[in-house]
């Protein structure tokens, strides 16, 4: 005789579906209901740092651009400092840095972008240092659960970063590092599966 279960089954997974972007970016659907949409400022006017924009493109096995992509990133403000009260220097977070965005993928393209301040050295658990880093979560059709991944930039010192250490494969760890292409610009392609396929993490 079968033993009753005590709980609920879990529900079956579902890709994100075409409304993910009237639900989560509106103003990229072309429902223009908001004075602002939300996660669109990262950074405010004010807060100091070396000003940056990021872009890259969502890559799927075959190398071809993914183009309804959502990305939600996060970081630090450019003193290593995150906005949030968990941090306990959360008081002397730089005014008018948010430290969250939303990005949508061009429909077109395939490309996404954001500006923002680069982020300054983070403290981890155990007081060891964490290089300078973004990180990212992303969503889309045919993906079931969102993956997340950080960006560290390539002209940083990342040799002692404990993330990124837990990688052993070099050619592996390179697929999180941003490349400079030009002032102010650095360029971080997400590769979903196959040759050089991004490292993706299970937090």
């Amino acid at each position: 005789m079968a033993q009753p279960l005590s709980y609920l089954k879990e529900s079956a997974s579902q890709t994100a579906g075409p409304y993910v972007h009237i639900g989560l970016a509106p103003g990229a659907a072309g429902f223009d209901i908001y004075r602002t949409q939300l996660g669109e400022e990262i950074v405010g006017p004010d807060a100091p740092g070396e000003r940056i924009r990021i872009e890259g493109v969502v890559l799927d096995g075959t190398g071809a651009p993914v183009k309804d992509v959502l990305l939600e990133v996060w970081q630090a403000d450019a003193a290593g400092i995150y906005p949030h009260p968990e941090d306990p220097r959360f008081a002397d977070c730089a005014p008018g840095f948010r430290g969250w965005g939303r990005v949508i993928t061009d429909f077109e393209t395939g490309l996404w972008a954001f500006d923002t301040v680069k982020p300054g050295p983070v403290m981890g658990r155990n007081g060891r240092m964490m290089a300078p880093h973004v990180s990212f979560w992303l969503v889309a059709r045919g993906i079931n659960i969102g993956l997340n991944t950080r960006m560290y930039f390539e002209d940083e010192d990342n040799s002692a970063d404990p993330v990124l250490n837990l990688v052993e494969q070099a050619p592996r760890r390179e697929t999180l590092l941003a490349r400079k292409v030009g002032p102010g610009l650095y360029r971080f392609d997400i590769r979903l599966q196959g040759d050089g396929e991004t490292v993706f993490l299970d937090i």
